[in-house]
């Protein structure tokens, strides 16, 4: 295969990632919403908002409006299709644990790498573009927590890591398209790379780097 076909594979399957990022994220959401035992349209939502909002946060930043989510209806398709996937499945309670962590890491790994490529085919600077998609990966895990009354799970202490493999992918992918002759199979390999970690950090309970006051305030409530 030539050098042009291979490029042009790899752009294929960078937009799929893309989607199935979408799909991913849309699933988390759809999951959180039976567990927090909402209706449909708390399903469909939590599902839209959750695998879009992260992009809409970034294209708003960027100047890229109307946001792609409102132009692009291959989004809009997938996230609904996921949603309505959960509301005819509507899994037990006992069911979405695993399910949740699972699309959550993987939809992380993919936004983290088209949000830092899109940020930086705008004209941001790598460490900008690296910050942007980091935002791209956990902004609609946030907005997902904060609409069904959580503090966003990013924030809390005790989180395993979910941030930083965010960062550390799209600081990866940001150093690439600077110094590098940026392919999407990188991409790819960056995102399944901030995936495993992800996961890896659920297994074996890693968290980040905690300030002294919370390992104080830990030992005087026990």
């Amino acid at each position: 295969m030539s050098v042009t076909g291979i490029n042009e594979a790899a752009s294929t399957l960078h937009h799929i990632g893309e989607l199935a990022g979408v799909v991913a994220f849309a699933a988390s959401g759809a999951l959180t919403a039976v567990r927090r035992h909402l209706d449909v349209v708390g399903i469909m939502l939590l599902s839209v908002a959750t695998s879009l909002g992260g992009g809409v946060i970034r294209d708003v930043m960027i100047g890229n409006t109307p946001p792609s989510a409102f132009t692009n209806m291959q989004y809009l398709i997938c996230a609904l299709i996921a949603g309505a996937v959960v509301c005819v499945w509507h899994p037990p309670f006992r069911y979405t644990r695993w399910p949740l962590d699972i699309t959550d890491a993987i939809g992380l790994g993919l936004f983290a790498v088209t949000g830092t490529v899109i940020a930086y085919s705008a004209g941001l600077n790598a460490p900008g573009s690296a910050l942007l998609g980091m935002t791209t990966a956990i902004g609609g895990g946030a907005i997902r927590d904060v609409l069904t009354g959580q503090v966003p799970s990013v924030l809390l202490p005790q989180q395993h890591l979910y941030a930083i493999p965010a960062l550390l992918c799209s600081s990866t992918v940001a150093a690439l398209l600077r110094f590098a002759h940026y392919q999407p199979w990188m991409g790819l390999v960056c995102a399944a790379m901030a995936t495993a970690v992800r996961l890896a950090s659920l297994r074996f309970s890693w968290h980040g780097p905690q300030p002294w006051y919370v390992a104080r305030w830990r030992r005087d409530r026990l």
